[in-house]
């Protein structure tokens, strides 16, 4: 026996968020992917931790990803198993969600930690390095406007010649433009990398917190409707 009257809506609304609930899975599968190839573009991070964030949006996305397909089946088909295994399965994505944003605000202060370390890593490794691996640290310096770990001055022992320092800390890159000019605030970057680093992660950090928030809303209003059809579903079967 179909569902009727409000059910009916509540039927629609629980595939609707159901469209929706796909479509944050997919999105949060994308940006974990970003965020983690961006990280090994940008930074060497030696601290395995560093790349539980990513790992763990790429997890939550496909298994919202899957179980969003579930809850759109059980809701067109008003299947009453089907929507009863959705709703218990988004509820515990949402427990995961929230342990997951506790742990993430206790450890908060460690991202200045694995920050400096990586940063610091790899201004020692430069010279010896690879010409990829030598392109990521001029890459990070140059698009982020910065130079060295903690200042200029970090590149004290880059070449014979003192006062030295790669192009790529220069405001205006040219061919031995970072040459005897490490204190030169007019040519080089004066900022560290460090600083600079924790200040983009932060300020990015901050949509990915809305974000979340947005999403736990819409899974927790899915609950809502898929437990109000579960309701209609069963009294349907109880009238027959």
């Amino acid at each position: 026996m179909s569902v009727t009257g409000g059910m009916k809506c509540v039927k629609y609304l629980v595939f609707f968020f159901n469209f929706i609930f796909w479509l944050c899975g997919l999105a949060l599968i994308v940006v974990g992917i970003m965020v983690q190839v961006s990280l090994n573009k940008t930074l060497k991070i030696t601290d395995p931790t560093a790349s539980a964030a990513p790992i763990i949006l790429i997890g939550v996305g496909v298994v919202i990803f899957f179980i969003s397909f579930f809850g759109c089946c059980g809701a067109f088909k008003e299947n009453h198993c089907m929507v009863t295994t959705f709703a218990v399965l988004l509820s515990l994505i949402v427990i995961v969600e929230i342990a997951a944003a506790i742990v993430g605000y206790v450890f908060r202060n460690k991202l200045s930690t694995i920050v400096h370390d990586s940063v610091t890593d790899m201004i020692a490794k430069y010279e010896k390095s690879t010409p990829e691996f030598k392109e990521t640290v001029d890459n990070l310096q140059h698009n982020l406007k910065c130079c060295g770990v903690n200042g200029s001055s970090d590149w004290k022992n880059f070449t014979s010649k003192e006062n030295s320092v790669p192009d790529s800390c220069c405001k205006n890159v040219t061919k031995g433009c970072g040459i005897e000019t490490m204190t030169d605030s007019d040519k080089v970057y004066q900022q560290g990398c460090s600083a600079a680093m924790e200040t983009f992660l932060k300020n990015n950090i901050l949509w990915v917190i809305v974000a979340a928030v947005v999403i736990a809303i819409l899974q927790l209003l899915g609950i809502v409707f898929a437990c109000c059809l579960i309701k209609g579903i069963r009294d349907g079967y109880e009238v027959m």
